[in-house]
């Protein structure tokens, strides 16, 4: 084994108590080269996509690289703005307001990086960052609000397998999952009625997740009763009536059967059985991406207009706003109980 050395480590430096917010990537550029490069490392983690991987190399590799790329890059360009990824852009806001508040709270011994699962920057290049800062305890943070193992637990794999090439292992906790915490409930909550304050109550209330094949979760994985959770607590602040909301799920492929129901059939049959408003929410992305800027907010709004509904409206992620930054600021003081820089006894060598 060949362990990563710290160019210029010192015996005595300061120790600190890193954060790593990480969340799931984006292409370097808006071109079918860059996305065809995102996509081959994505769909290449096992935990994304179950099936033997001499088999799935092929139709990855022999089908799927050849095609989608393009395709994708067409959407992506049609929601890159001059800051470039609109995910990336935003996840960058949110470390940069994560470090602020925590150093309010706690000072400067507190080290927050940005990483992406996929893409850049990545893990290595942000865990890299964290050991130049001589960070000794370290809470991961993986921007998914319900758990899948096609996510968070990618999440501990690629951390993981970094980590397993440091001679030095930092103190480590993983937060798996905050889909029922009542800050990130109640800052959607306030999410909705801002919108609702602005473009007046719709008909219906449609929370649109990210969807997994159902044989994931046949075989254990949590997501699809994290997401019912979260959305059931949300309209029970709201006070809504069973027939004025319903959970559904986007972004399918292939034909396998994933969970339902799908997002796209259930806005064609609301705007065919005479529903005339909608708004849609995604609280399953932490921050806007081409999944909600383009998929929900421009494919899906087509689909319900075009079977005959009226008026919809697509409810923004929570982004880096103040509370959804609060919010977070709250689970690293929670998850970091006990450790000197949250407790202030801070000590050094």
């Amino acid at each position: 084994m060949k362990y990563k050395n710290v160019p210029g480590f010192e015996h005595g430096t300061p120790e600190t108590l890193g954060v790593l917010m990480l969340n799931l990537g984006t292409p370097d550029a808006p071109t079918p080269t860059a996305v065809r490069r995102y996509l081959s490392e994505f769909l290449q983690d096992p935990r994304v996509v179950e099936l033997p991987r001499p088999l799935w190399w092929i139709i990855l590799h022999g089908v799927i690289l050849r095609v989608r790329p393009s395709r994708s890059a067409r959407a992506y360009q049609a929601v890159w703005t001059d800051r470039g990824s609109p995910l990336l852009d935003v996840a960058t806001r949110q470390a940069v307001g994560l470090q602020e508040r925590l150093r309010q709270r706690f000072g400067n011994s507190v080290h927050v990086e940005l990483g992406m699962r996929y893409g850049n920057p990545s893990v290595a290049e942000a865990l890299g960052r964290i050991k130049a800062a001589n960070v000794r305890r370290l809470l991961v943070l993986p921007l998914y609000p319900q758990y899948s193992g096609t996510t968070t637990a990618s999440v501990f794999d690629a951390v993981t397998d970094e980590l397993s090439t440091w001679r030095w292992l930092p103190e480590l906790r993983f937060i798996n999952q905050y889909h029922d915490d009542p800050a990130y409930i109640s800052a959607v909550v306030d999410s909705i009625r801002a919108a609702w304050a602005e473009k007046g109550e719709p008909e219906r209330l449609l929370f649109s997740f990210h969807g997994i094949p159902k044989r994931y979760f046949m075989a254990g994985d949590p997501y699809h009763c994290h997401c019912h959770k979260t959305a059931r607590m949300v309209v029970e602040q709201l006070g809504l009536e069973e027939d004025r909301w319903l959970v559904s799920f986007q972004s399918r492929v292939g034909r396998d059967e994933w969970l339902q129901p799908y997002t796209d059939e259930t806005l064609k049959l609301w705007g065919g059985d005479g529903v005339k408003s909608v708004h849609v929410i995604a609280p399953g992305f932490s921050a806007d991406c081409l999944e909600t800027l383009e998929e929900i907010d421009v494919e899906n709004r087509g689909y319900f207009l075009e079977a005959g509904g009226e008026s919809y409206h697509y409810i923004p992620c929570l982004n880096d706003d103040p509370a959804h930054i609060e919010m977070m600021a709250g689970l690293v003081e929670r998850h970091c109980a006990g450790w000197p820089e949250v407790t202030g006894l801070v000590e050094t060598w």
